[in-house]
């Protein structure tokens, strides 16, 4: 068992598919005996994992360091750098040096060619838990994941209620006010949509709607629709056709790639 610990540091730890990714990637190697603590900004991921803010995050020449959506001193020395990327254009990777990584973890092929970089990289999808789902067999659709101009929520709003559902529920952060303003608002004082914000336990979520709608103009993974899939939920909505892997096989390439 490697004695070096991993500190995995990420300048976003509010809810979201990538918080969710870090926090579950973390928990898998701490249950598997291998040393990992969450560092972030924010406090939305402390109680859910091996946690820290991001200040209390000290890197020494024997620690494994997995950044995710910040840019780490080049100075700093750690004994392996693994950048862990989410994104496509929020990142683009072609822009910056790549020199300070030994390795790039894509979450999935077509984010992965999207990018297009000539460095040391594989793909590990992130861990996708099985949600309990029963069919509350009703007119309620749910539209899951922030609301923002690339998720498109007025598109998938429109199209639940094009389908006959009598009402949309909206689960996730407002992150885009401006788009919000311009085109979802009006759909909520309708009455048609209704803001429940984010929930943490996904039975609760899933659990009040009959199906889930997807609007995205461009996901680097798509957890919701892994969930959907590997639970049995109606998913009517986009897909790159990432495969889910166990957590087993997720384990597995992890630490080929950490050398543990």
């Amino acid at each position: 068992m490697s004695k070096s610990k991993i500190k995995l540091v990420s300048s976003w730890t509010r809810p979201g598919g990538g918080t969710v990714a870090h926090i579950n990637l973390t928990n898998l190697l701490n249950d598997n005996g291998y040393d990992c603590t969450f560092y972030g900004p924010h406090d939305w991921h402390l109680d859910k994992c091996k946690a820290e803010k991001l200040d209390k995050c000290l890197l020494g020449p024997d620690d494994i360091l997995i950044s995710h959506f910040i840019q780490v001193p080049a100075e700093v020395k750690v004994k392996k750098h693994i950048l862990y990327c989410h994104e496509k254009d929020l990142f683009p990777l072609k822009q910056g040096s790549l020199a300070q990584y030994d390795f790039i973890v894509f979450v999935s092929n077509s984010q992965k060619e999207w990018h297009g970089v000539d460095h040391p990289s594989v793909v590990i999808p992130p861990c996708v838990n099985k949600v309990d789902w029963k069919n509350p067999d009703n007119s309620v659709a749910g539209v899951v994941g922030s609301i923002d101009k690339n998720k498109q929520t007025h598109e998938s709003i429109k199209r639940a209620l094009n389908d006959g559902y009598e009402k949309v529920l909206l689960f996730g952060e407002l992150n885009d006010t401006p788009y919000y303003n311009k085109t979802v608002a009006k759909l909520v004082r309708s009455g048609k949509a209704v803001l429940m914000g984010h929930e943490d336990e996904r039975e609760a979520l899933y659990g009040q709607v009959s199906e889930v709608y997807h609007s995205s103009l461009s996901e680097t993974y798509g957890l919701v629709e892994a969930e959907c899939r590997l639970s049995g939920i109606p998913f009517n909505g986009t897909s790159n056709g990432q495969e889910i892997l166990d957590n087993e096989e997720i384990l597995e390439r992890w630490k080929k790639v950490l050398d543990l």
